[in-house]
């Protein structure tokens, strides 16, 4: 399976044989573990203080007050330091030690990773994720595209490659988050565009962040989640030579 290879100008100026990891089975289950466990395991420890909703002086009176016997603050009446008054504890709070892992087998997760790769090159895949392109996929650039160092440019490329539209669309799909992570931290919610995969990074990966929804890895950065956002495979995906001549290599040493 052979692919064109393009120059900055969006010219063909050669083919490429593409790894074997191409010709991959279509698995959406294990992309889905592999990406549903990553996010798993980045989660961080949360909790409520351990005497949360428990520093008070409330004491039961006790029976015969012709009363129930919950805990009351001294000198008065009201209740306090259970789940069912104001300002007592919770019922269930969440646990700080409780294990919110997921597990996945090694060779699983691979062919996981191997499957989204392959997705990246049908059409059908691509254009069901929501993308906007007008090229044939794969797309494989020169490796020119590796020593750019400005945003500009890589504008100008992506206009070229007939890829700008899908950056466009990911830029008028933000939005302000529904509830209350507005306030802390992620008000707007963002579309992902597409992903620009390197052989190694000489800067285009300083230069491709301000793009809205376009993300950067090299080869050995690889992952589920960014090859299969949302658990969706199929992302719009630009490799360069290098890129996937490291590909075949790892493809042959039997890793990812």
């Amino acid at each position: 399976m052979k692919a064109n290879v393009i120059d900055l100008s969006g010219n063909k100026v050669g083919e490429v044989e593409l790894p074997p990891v191409f010709d991959e089975e279509y698995r959406p289950d294990l992309i889905k573990r592999a990406v549903l466990s990553a996010q798993a395991n980045r989660l961080q420890p949360y909790g409520p203080h351990f005497y949360a909703g428990m520093n008070t002086s409330a004491r039961s009176w006790g029976p015969g007050h012709g009363v129930s016997r919950v805990p009351r603050v001294l000198n008065g009446r009201r209740a306090a330091g259970i789940p069912m008054a104001r300002g007592g504890r919770r019922s269930h709070a969440p646990q700080p030690e409780a294990d919110r892992s997921e597990k996945i087998n090694i060779k699983e997760r691979r062919k996981a990773i191997r499957s989204a790769i392959a997705a990246t090159a049908c059409t059908e895949l691509v254009s069901a994720r929501g993308h906007r392109f007008a090229r044939e996929l794969p797309v494989v650039a020169n490796d020119a595209l590796e020593s750019m160092a400005k945003t500009s440019e890589i504008k100008n490329f992506l206009v070229a490659a007939g890829l700008w539209n899908d950056v466009e669309r990911a830029k008028q799909g933000r939005n302000i988050r529904a509830g209350r992570g507005k306030m802390r931290g992620r008000k707007y919610k963002g579309r992902k565009s597409l992903l620009i995969v390197a052989g190694q990074d000489q800067g285009l990966g300083r230069a491709a962040r301000n793009l809205p929804g376009v993300d950067f890895v090299t080869v050995d950065g690889l992952n589920a989640e960014l090859l299969a956002p949302g658990t969706v495979a199929g992302r719009l995906t630009v490799w360069t030579e290098s890129s996937l001549q490291r590909l075949a290599e790892k493809n042959s040493q039997g890793t990812r």
